[in-house]
């Protein structure tokens, strides 16, 4: 349930395995009005890539993209939250 207030964070993205990143996308196509910016970096060499995603979303939003973000097979993540007040 979506509230009126909303706070700001950083969820970091580890991807491991390449074929996860259709379903990835995907999820973040569907928070896409409460991101602000992404910055993706393929680590050739390792055959990884850490992605940033900049929000600005009611805190049920972004806890639950992270929460479906960690259950991609290949993908890891954590949220750095604002200590900002709302």
């Amino acid at each position: 349930m979506e509230t009126g207030e909303t706070k700001l964070a950083v969820v970091a993205i580890v991807v491991e395995q390449e074929e996860s990143v259709r379903e990835l996308n995907e999820l973040l196509h569907g928070c896409s009005r409460y991101i602000i910016g992404r910055m993706g970096i393929p680590h050739r060499e390792r055959g990884v890539s850490l992605i940033s995603i900049a929000m600005d979303a009611p805190a049920d939003v972004i806890s639950g993209l992270s929460g479906k973000l960690g259950r991609i097979r290949g993908v890891s993540a954590k949220v750095a939250y604002s200590k900002m007040p709302e």
